[in-house]
């Protein structure tokens, strides 16, 4: 069943619960942001209203909420301090948002795709980690710092360390009583079946049951009373008018004044960076992975604020820790983010006295279960599995958010992120390898998608190091940009460095804005001279050498269009292969070979006959080939076809209507004699593929014998050591190739390699 708009009542409905939980978990955020901030407590609630309402219909993100900013709160301190009045601040918020439509505007969110993901997964664990150490004074009653305040050193002067001390000292029995019970409800819930399965939000009946035992609690007395400052304080007015008399707003007169625009460009770039680095974190914890549009975030972040300057509110970005909590809680849409932003606006004005009965110590427990969801031991291993270069990084991050603050925390972790990023260039940032040409060897240096100025110390370390009258490809064809200094680099080498070192530089893949053009400098195909120097032995090697390219993935890179131009006026293949027509068995594809460098005669069932011979003594005796190559292979269709009609009454002509097929036929029964094949098993059937192939294998071995015996040409050539002829089976499953004979090649003498 879909709602009017298409959305489904079963997403509706988590949606709603989602957004109830995130409310609760919001209120007392709001208000420990703003007190402390130093910014009036209305303040806070406004934000955490324009964060859910007006960010939330401007933003693209299924996940994210928005709202006062854990992160931000020292910033907006310092600020309000600087401009000497919040009146003022509120101007500076207003100019912030600005900057941030404009940045929106400009598609400046594109920075968020180079935030590492070590620093992405270590600001989870991080957050993790605070709430853990943050909450548990919060769970037994302890609440001088202000639910909110995410800094290792507080306003009050303590430390989140020092609060552990001072905890065990200032225990609130009701408080404790109301928190660890909330805890093991949280826990149970979330594994006791019957309860897990319930439409109920387990969140829900924490506040619910806090609440309860609250109002219970304030009937019994003293030491099991609750005070006001262990529960939610939202500020109380005794009439709509007069709560919004409570709302600051801009002092327009500041315009004029400097330091709002440097406040506001400062406000402007924390919160959108503080936005793109949580962005990416919700966008990871969301269980679609669904990806978040960061251009259309940082627009809807400066709606936001540019609304909450002009109402009254701090500074919006999108907040981790109440994006985590609807995550957590099931929500699936951005309609959570609305709906916990209309529970504050409706709720804070009309039923303040209400909210104000929630303990905060059953709030803690719902925060910290979400804080060891965050920094669970499993994101912890898999970052070690990962390596030093991913898990120093994450966990630079985590400690410098703990020890510091989620700003402060961010910059370090980004800095040793990139640090490590820097010295990963250096060491290996270019793929390198050396193919085996025909005339010689090439390093091959391959560019990488993004060749910035990081990689230009490493690219020139590479090119210092190509050898002295060597042979160097540079391969630009899947870089999608080169900075300058590096394309100067580039030049200089292929204009000035590499000449005077001896140095053949070749291009390719480079786009022509680089006003470079493609150039191959080595010779990628079979030439004349190539082609008289060679002998058998190099040219089985050559075909040897390619396979296993083949094998390994690792083809020659060769310029198509320039082999055709090449051998356009003449050929000088080095080898004569006679194969299947199987269409899985293409010899230059199988020996990665180039135009020019090989004839291939190709008939069913790799046969002998006198068209055969024929072409196999034009390529060897006319042509100059050294080498000639039968191949087969495994599961032959015409093998096939000889092996099940072998001891039939019927012909090939009367089983296929294959007018000629018989001659194929008939060559390839002279290969089965002495093979045990009745053809009596399922044509599908181990027992016939094994024999098939053997026939195949057999096949390719009296085909070499015979091409000696039938053709004298041939012979002639392998007695006088200018040819060899060589007999393979192609596996078309596995892709091996194994070599079944080599005449002429045990007579001569073994010589070196071009």
């Amino acid at each position: 069943m879909r709602t009017t708009n298409g959305m489904s009542v079963g997403t509706l409905l988590a949606d709603i619960k989602s957004g109830l939980v995130v409310f609760f978990v919001a209120l007392p955020l709001c208000l420990g942001i703003a007190l402390a901030s130093g910014a009036p407590l209305l303040s806070g609630l406004v934000a955490g209203i324009v964060g859910g309402i007006v960010v939330g219909l401007f933003s693209g993100s299924h996940t994210s909420v928005s709202g006062p900013a854990a992160g931000l709160s020292a910033v907006v301190a310092a600020e309000i301090l600087s401009l000497g009045s919040f009146s003022a601040f509120l101007t500076a918020v207003v100019l912030a948002g600005v900057i941030q439509i404009g940045l929106g505007v400009a598609k400046g969110g594109f920075i968020a795709a180079f935030f590492p993901t070590s620093v992405i997964k270590g600001l989870l664990a991080a957050i993790g980690v605070i709430l853990i150490l943050k909450q548990i004074p919060h769970l037994v009653g302890h609440d001088p710092d202000p639910e909110g305040e995410m800094s290792f050193f507080q306003p009050d002067l303590e430390t989140t360390f020092s609060e552990f001390f001072h905890m065990f000292g200032d225990f609130q029995l009701g408080a404790s009583i109301i928190g660890l019970a909330s805890l093991v409800l949280l826990v149970l819930w979330s594994t006791w079946k019957p309860l897990k399965d319930s439409a109920v939000p387990v969140p829900l009946a924490v506040v619910l049951f806090g609440v309860g035992v609250s109002l219970w609690f304030e009937q019994l007395g003293d030491p099991w009373l609750i005070s006001a400052s262990h529960l939610v304080q939202v500020p109380i007015a005794d009439s709509l008018g007069e709560f919004l008399g409570l709302l600051q707003f801009h002092d327009h007169t500041q315009w004029t004044n400097p330091a709002v625009y440097i406040a506001g460009l400062t406000i402007a770039m924390v919160a959108s960076l503080e936005t793109l680095l949580n962005l990416q974190a919700v966008d990871r914890l969301d269980p679609q992975q669904r990806t978040s549009p960061p251009n259309q975030e940082l627009l809807a972040q400066g709606i936001g604020n540019v609304t909450c300057g002009l109402v009254g509110g701090l500074p919006v970005t999108s907040v981790i820790i109440r994006s985590s909590v609807n995550v957590t809680t099931g929500g699936k849409t951005k309609m959570a983010t609305l709906v916990h932003g209309l529970l504050i606006a409706i709720s804070v004005p009309f039923i303040p006295t209400y909210l104000n009965m929630i303990p905060l110590s059953c709030l803690a427990a719902i925060l910290l279960m979400t804080g060891v969801k965050l920094a669970s031991p499993a994101l912890i291993k898999q970052m070690w599995a990962e390596g030093r270069y991913q898990f120093i990084p994450f966990a630079a991050t985590v400690t410098a958010i703990v020890f510091t603050d989620l700003l402060i925390g961010i910059v370090i972790g980004l800095v040793v992120a990139i640090g490590f990023i820097l010295n990963s260039n250096i060491q290996r940032p270019v793929r390198r390898f050396v193919e085996k040409h025909l005339g010689g060897d090439v390093l091959h240096i391959e560019l990488a998608n993004q060749e910035s100025f990081l990689n230009r110390a490493a690219l020139s370390r590479v090119l210092a190091e190509a050898p002295r009258n060597g042979r160097v490809l540079l391969d630009a064809q899947n870089t999608d940009y080169i900075d300058p200094d590096v394309l100067d680099l580039i030049r200089d080498f292929k204009e000035q460095t590499g000449p005077a070192r001896g140095i053949d530089v070749s291009l390719i893949g480079f786009r022509n804005e680089y006003k470079f053009k493609d150039q191959i400098q080595y010779v990628d195909y079979s030439t004349r001279e190539l082609q008289a120097a060679l002998t058998p032995q190099q040219v089985l090697q050559l075909l040897k050498d390619g396979h296993e390219r083949v094998r390994t993935g690792r083809r020659l890179t060769r310029d198509f269009n320039r082999q055709v131009r090449a051998t356009a006026e003449g050929q000088h293949p080095f080898a004569v292969a006679l194969s299947c027509i199987d269409s899985r068995t293409p010899v230059e594809l199988i020996f990665d070979l180039g135009m020019g460098d090989i004839f291939s005669i190709r008939i069913a069932g790799n046969v002998n006959s006198p068209k055969v011979l024929a072409s196999a003594e034009y390529g060897c005796a006319v042509a100059g080939a050294k080498l000639l190559i039968v191949i087969g292979h495994t599961r032959c269709g015409a093998v096939s076809a000889a092996v099940k009609l072998l001891g039939s009454s019927m012909t090939a002509v009367e089983a296929t209507g294959c007018e000629h097929l018989d001659s194929i036929v008939n060559e390839i029964h002279r290969s089965a004699e002495g093979i045990l094949c009745q053809g009596t098993e399922e044509p599908r059937s181990p027992q016939m593929a094994s024999r098939v192939d053997a026939v195949a294998r057999h096949n390719v071995i009296r085909v070499v014998r015979e091409m000696r015996e039938q053709s004298k040409t041939l012979d002639g050539l392998v007695r006088e050591r200018r040819i060899a002829i060589v007999g393979a089976m192609y596996d078309v499953v596995t892709g091996d190739i194994e070599f079944l004979v080599e005449e002429g090649l045990e007579e001569m003498p073994l010589l070196q390699t071009v």
